[in-house]
């Protein structure tokens, strides 16, 4: 069985938590890159990581789609500090992914972690819609 994810913050390649780096260090096999997909939602800027807010007005989020093993799950789970049935900032839910390429490609069926949206706070809106672009222009 297929699990797919969508990472669009720490966990893509390069980042602080990357996906990949995370497995080697816990001896899981690596996730295997799919390609660059985008779901609805907006960026929220917390500082050193964003949050997704999904929203169904068309704005869409870029980032990465990756097919993962069940304890590469958990090891996300944990990084986001996320627990089932449990509050916290980051909720693991299903979501449509639309890969980039090819141009016709089908949406994927994929889990992500946006924020809920009460543990916000003063995060603040990001006019962009790929968050290490956005990092990346913010630190220059």
């Amino acid at each position: 069985m297929s699990i797919y994810v969508f990472v669009y913050g720490t966990l893509r390649a390069g980042e602080i938590n990357d996906l990949a780096q995370a497995a080697a260090r816990r001896g899981l096999p690596p996730a295997r890159h799919v390609g660059p997909a985008t779901v609805p939602g907006i960026l929220v800027d917390f500082g050193a990581w964003p949050g997704l807010i999904p929203v169904a007005d068309g704005r869409r989020v870029r980032g990465d789609l990756y097919e993962v093993t069940p304890a590469l799950v958990a090891l996300m789970d944990e990084i986001e500090e996320y627990a089932p049935g449990q509050p916290s900032c980051f909720v693991r839910r299903p979501v449509l992914a639309q890969p980039l390429a090819p141009p016709d490609a089908a949406p994927v069926a994929c889990e992500y972690y946006p924020i809920d949206p009460a543990h916000r706070g003063a995060a603040v809106d990001v006019a962009h819609d790929d968050w290490v672009a956005y990092r990346r222009a913010r630190g220059a």
